[in-house]
């Protein structure tokens, strides 16, 4: 049976299940610009590409979610794939900065994207 009450448990949900609410987040703000708006300097094919990582991503976070919560915070996620999932973010990030920056250099462009 599970104890719910070991410190390890506690750790984890203390810590990971707040980190994979933010991936939650960020991965669905960076689908809506993806699916949202034409990025230019990144190309069609590329702003797919990213757009692609980034719902495969959710979905491994969902899963990953989906687990904790079976498990009563029982199981963790790897390390080496919260590192994948935080570059991925990282990599959205600076797409957005690029864009925000290069809308707001336009002028009479909207610069609350």
């Amino acid at each position: 049976m599970v104890n719910p009450n070991l410190p390890e448990t506690k750790l984890l949900k203390a810590l990971l299940q707040p980190l994979l609410e933010d991936f939650q987040y960020w991965f669905e703000r960076s689908v809506n610009l993806l699916e949202n708006e034409e990025i230019l300097f990144l190309g069609a094919q590329q702003q797919s590409d990213l757009l692609g990582r980034v719902k495969q991503a959710q979905q491994e976070v969902r899963a990953a979610q989906a687990l904790f919560q079976a498990t009563g915070g029982q199981v963790g996620v790897e390390t080496a794939v919260l590192i994948l999932w935080h570059k991925l973010l990282t990599e959205c990030w600076q797409v957005t900065i690029h864009f925000r920056l290069e809308r707001f250099a336009k002028p009479g462009k909207n610069s609350e994207s």
